[in-house]
């Protein structure tokens, strides 16, 4: 049984840890998460993120607020996370509510970003019929004409999302199976934790 495992009380704490052995053994994206939502028809829907903060409220990623994802948790703003490091032999889930990040986190992040990102954001109806490639490029060279001569703003439809956590789960590959679970379920300002059958 793994030591960090064994001393954590703290679930987001243990997520830095594991996200930092992550990210000094995973080849690509070691930031990746499958990102499971549910529309207004209840059927689920999963797709790959990218986790760009984690603190104690809860852990960051950024869209197109009029993407599917977007509108599914217009709909339900309730989600699931999973992070899997296979080089590690460890993965997360969490479960939680789902709220919008500030104005000003949303334009601090989207500043960050690259200028070719930024110019895309503008042109991406994102998770809409594409009618050619064609509309792409020509909305692609409309908003880099309109902003090459300035900053390129956050669009208002472009912000991020908050999962806040009500359940984080830590599974730790064992050999014959004998996996290590750890659950963290919140009890109001504190966690609760319990160990699960593989």
């Amino acid at each position: 049984m793994s030591g960090d495992l064994d001393r954590a009380a703290d679930p987001i704490a243990l997520f830095r840890e594991w996200f930092a052995a992550a990210a000094a053994a995973e080849p690509n994206d070691p930031d990746a998460m499958a990102l499971a939502t549910v529309g207004d028809d209840q059927a689920p829907d999963v797709r790959m993120v990218l986790l760009k903060g984690v603190d104690q409220r809860g852990f960051v990623f950024y869209t197109n607020l009029e993407s599917a994802k977007g509108v599914e948790l217009a709909a339900n703003p309730r989600a699931a996370l999973c992070f899997h490091w296979k080089s590690i032999g460890r993965q997360v889930r969490v479960r939680g509510t789902v709220e919008r990040v500030s104005d000003a986190e949303a334009d601090a992040y989207f500043a960050s970003r690259e200028w070719g990102s930024r110019i895309g954001a503008w042109a991406s109806r994102q998770s809409r019929e594409l009618e050619s490639d064609f509309a792409l490029e020509r909305a692609v060279a409309t908003y880099t004409t309109k902003f090459a001569l300035g900053e390129v703003p956050r669009p208002e439809y472009w912000s991020g999302y908050r999962v806040v956590p009500a359940a984080i789960e830590f599974w730790e590959s064992r050999p014959f199976r004998l996996h290590d679970r750890r659950l963290f379920t919140r009890a109001g300002a504190a966690w609760r934790e319990a160990r699960l059958y593989p």
